[in-house]
C-alpha cells in the first residue's frame, strides 16, 4: 500500500509538473513560431493554445496577428509625425497617412527564417522595415500628383489605390500585407494654402454660376411650359363653355328651328309636326351629335326641350284649371239655383200648411209649450175672473182667430 501511495503521488506530481516544462501557451492575437535545436524553425505558424516546448530544446518566438499600423500623422510618436511630399508641381505638401498592414497568414515563420523577428530596441525589426518600405512607396506613388490633384477626391483615390498594389507587392517579400492606405488630412504652407482657398473659390463659384445658369435654363422652360399650359388651359377652357353652351341650348330649348314671331308654347311641337320624314331624321342626327347620345335614344322630348316641354306643361296646366274654374262655376251656380227653387217650394208648402187650421194649431200647441204662468195668481181683471182660466178665449188668439 505505501508502495501504491508512492506512485500515485509521484504520477500526480508528474502530471501537475510536466505540463508546465514541457508546453508554452500562444495567446490570442499572436502566432506561435518553434525552432528546434536539432531540426531549426518549424515551417508551420502555431495557433493560439498550448504547444510543446521541451526546455533545452525548443525555443517559442511569438509574432503579432494582428492588424498594427503605420501612422504618420502629428499626433504619431512612432511615424516620425506627418509625411512631407514633393508634388509633381515642385510644392511640399503634408500628408496625415495610415496604413494599417498585419503578417500574411501561414507565413509568421518566414520571417523567423529571415531574422526580422528580432527586437530592434524601437520594435521588432520587421515592423521597421515594413515602416521604410511604407514611406518609400508613399512618397513615390504621391509624387505623381499635382497640389490641386490632392484635392480631388477621385484622384487621390486613384493614387492610393495603385500605392497599395505597389506596396503589397514590395511588402510581400516580407512576408506582410497592407489592407488599405488611408489619407486622412492633406495641408500645404499658409500662403499656399491661401491661395489654395482663393483657387478652390473661384472654381466653386464656376460651379455655382454655371448652376445658377442651368437653373436660370430650366426656370425659363419651366416659365415657358407653364405659359403653354395656362394658354392650353384657357383654350380648352372656351372649348368646355362653349360645349356646355350648345349643350345646355340644346336640352333646354331643342333643336327645332321656331318662328320668332309666334312665340307661343305649342309652336315647337307644331313645328315639329309639320317636318318631313327626312327632316325629322337629319334632326334627329344632329340632335345625337349635339347631345353626344345614341341616336336611338333620341326621341321627339329631345327635339322639342325642356322649356318647350314645360311651356306646353304650363298652358295645358293653366288651360285645363280655367276650364275645370267655369265648370265648377257653372255647376255650383245651378246647385244654388235648385236648392233655391226646391227651398222655396218647401216654405211655400209650408206656409200653406201653416195657414191651414191644422196649422194654426200646430203652432198654438208650440206656442203653448213655451208659456210660462206666474205661480201666484192675482185677480186683477174687471170682470173677476184671471185671464189665465179664459183658455177658449186663449186657443183662439194663438191660432189667430
Amino acid at each position: 500500500m505505501q508502495r501504491i501511495a508512492m506512485l500515485i503521488t509521484l504520477i500526480a506530481l508528474a502530471f501537475a509538473v510536466a505540463p508546465r516544462c514541457a508546453l508554452t501557451t500562444v495567446p490570442i492575437g499572436y502566432v506561435g513560431v518553434r525552432s528546434s535545436n536539432f531540426s531549426g524553425v518549424l515551417e508551420e505558424d502555431l495557433a493560439p493554445g498550448w504547444h510543446l516546448d521541451l526546455p533545452g530544446v525548443h525555443r517559442m518566438s511569438l509574432l503579432p496577428s494582428f492588424y498594427q499600423f503605420a501612422d504618420y500623422s502629428a499626433e504619431s510618436s512612432e511615424g516620425g509625425g506627418v509625411l512631407l511630399i514633393r508634388t509633381r508641381d515642385n510644392n511640399n505638401v503634408m500628408v496625415d497617412v495610415t496604413v494599417p498592414y498585419r503578417i500574411r497568414k501561414g507565413e509568421a515563420f518566414e520571417i523567423m527564417k529571415a531574422g526580422n523577428h528580432l527586437s530592434t530596441g524601437e520594435g521588432l525589426r520587421f515592423q521597421r522595415l515594413a515602416a521604410d518600405t511604407t514611406v518609400s512607396v508613399l512618397r513615390e506613388e504621391l509624387a505623381a500628383l499635382t497640389s490641386s490633384d490632392f484635392y480631388n477626391t477621385e484622384k487621390r483615390l486613384a493614387v492610393a489605390t495603385v500605392a497599395l498594389a505597389r506596396l503589397n507587392e514590395k511588402l510581400g517579400t516580407l512576408h506582410l500585407e497592407a489592407e488599405a492606405v488611408l489619407i486622412r488630412a492633406v495641408s500645404f504652407r499658409a500662403e499656399y494654402e491661401q491661395q489654395l482657398q482663393a483657387i478652390q473659390l473661384n472654381e466653386q463659384n464656376k460651379l455655382l454660376d454655371g448652376a445658377r445658369e442651368r437653373v436660370a435654363k430650366q426656370q425659363q422652360e419651366l416659365d415657358n411650359f407653364e405659359l403653354e399650359t395656362n394658354a392650353l388651359v384657357a383654350a380648352r377652357g372656351q372649348e368646355w363653355i362653349h360645349k356646355r353652351a350648345d349643350l345646355e341650348r340644346a336640352y333646354q330649348v331643342g333643336v327645332v328651328a321656331l318662328d320668332a314671331a309666334n312665340p307661343s308654347p305649342s309652336e315647337s311641337r307644331r313645328a315639329l309636326a309639320a317636318l318631313s320624314d327626312e327632316e325629322r331624321e337629319k334632326l334627329r342626327d344632329r340632335a345625337s351629335e349635339i347631345l353626344g347620345i345614341d341616336r336611338g335614344r333620341v326621341i321627339d322630348a329631345y327635339l322639342l326641350g325642356i322649356k318647350a316641354i314645360e311651356a306646353e306643361t304650363l298652358e295645358y296646366r293653366q288651360r285645363v284649371i280655367a276650364e275645370a274654374d267655369g265648370i265648377a262655376a257653372r255647376l255650383k251656380a245651378e246647385g244654388e239655383a235648385s236648392v233655391a227653387t226646391v227651398r222655396g217650394d218647401f216654405e211655400s208648402k209650408l206656409n200653406v200648411l201653416l195657414g191651414s187650421p191644422a196649422g194654426r194649431a200646430y203652432v198654438a200647441y208650440k206656442v203653448a209649450e213655451n208659456i210660462r204662468f206666474a205661480e201666484t195668481l192675482t185677480f186683477r181683471s174687471s170682470d173677476g175672473i184671471p185671464s189665465v182660466l179664459r183658455l177658449r178665449e186663449f186657443t183662439r188668439l194663438f191660432m189667430g182667430n
